[in-house]
């Protein structure tokens, strides 16, 4: 597959990979450049063939976030495990489920989601600056509930489609269980790793994976993980978020058109 790419698109994949490891590291949502990239990039894919090399390239930069998160924020296990086990559940089953999705039905299905997230990301407040738990240790029952429930529902998302796992895990650890953004993004962190690996355990057998492609993705995505860190403390999460929305404008008016040529033909 890879032979048969223009040297173009291979360059504009390997960005894409860059770009998503680097807007993960700070803002999550890596997933909402890398997939619909390859959507525009391998436009002779299946929809599963383009969710299957996507999770491998995002594996390579969640492994690395998660090892990075927990060695200096030390998240509590407590949480992140269930979370973790109960999106790694959720993911298989939607994993599953992304052998039914048509191409005519993606493109409206991303699109969606772009928009939706995009819309998300630009009117949110600023939440998550103090952890204030909803359901302290006198309630760890229902605590955990919570958090299972959050990882079976956004796990199954990502097993399914993907685009925003991490932005959803965060929001909701953040609205839903009161948690601070740090420590809801090392969280996060850990389970959106379980749900990629849940998906690939499905994709893999299949034979839906692009090697090349995810490979050459994931890389430039760990190195773009490791140079948004880095401009993350130097810059700050303002300058992240501004080329987070642009690039993620681009990409709804390229899926846009295409989805307006294939409704009107």
């Amino acid at each position: 597959m890879l032979e048969t790419l223009d040297p173009g698109v291979l360059t504009f994949l390997a960005l894409a990979g860059l770009a998503a490891g680097f807007v993960d590291a700070v803002v999550g949502g890596g997933g909402l450049i890398q997939l619909p990239a390859l959507l525009v990039g391998l436009p002779g894919a299946s929809p599963v063939q383009l969710l299957a090399t996507n999770k491998l390239g995002s594996i390579m930069g969640t492994a690395t976030s998660s090892i990075t998160y927990y060695r200096r924020i030390r998240p509590d296990l407590r949480t992140a495990v269930p979370l973790a086990l109960a999106a790694f559940a959720g993911s298989v089953g939607g994993a599953s489920l992304a052998f039914l999705l048509t191409r005519e039905a993606f493109n409206p299905i991303i699109l969606v989601v772009l928009v939706g997230v995009g819309l998300y990301t630009l009117a949110r407040p600023s939440m998550g600056q103090l952890q204030r738990l909803r359901f302290g240790h006198r309630r760890p029952r229902r605590h955990l509930a919570a958090t299972l429930l959050i990882g079976v529902l956004v796990g199954s998302y990502d097993g399914a489609l993907g685009p925003g796992t991490g932005s959803f895990f965060v929001f909701a650890l953040v609205s839903a269980l009161g948690y601070g953004f740090l420590e809801a993004s090392a969280k996060a962190k850990i389970a959106n790793f379980a749900t990629n690996l849940a998906a690939l355990v499905v994709f893999v057998p299949q034979g839906a994976v692009i090697w090349q492609v995810g490979l050459l993705m994931g890389a430039c995505n760990v190195l773009g993980g490791y140079l948004g860190t880095r401009v993350a403390v130097a810059r700050g999460s303002r300058f992240v978020r501004v080329f987070f929305v642009v690039v993620l404008a681009a990409f709804v008016v390229r899926i846009g058109v295409d989805t307006w040529r294939q409704l009107v033909p």
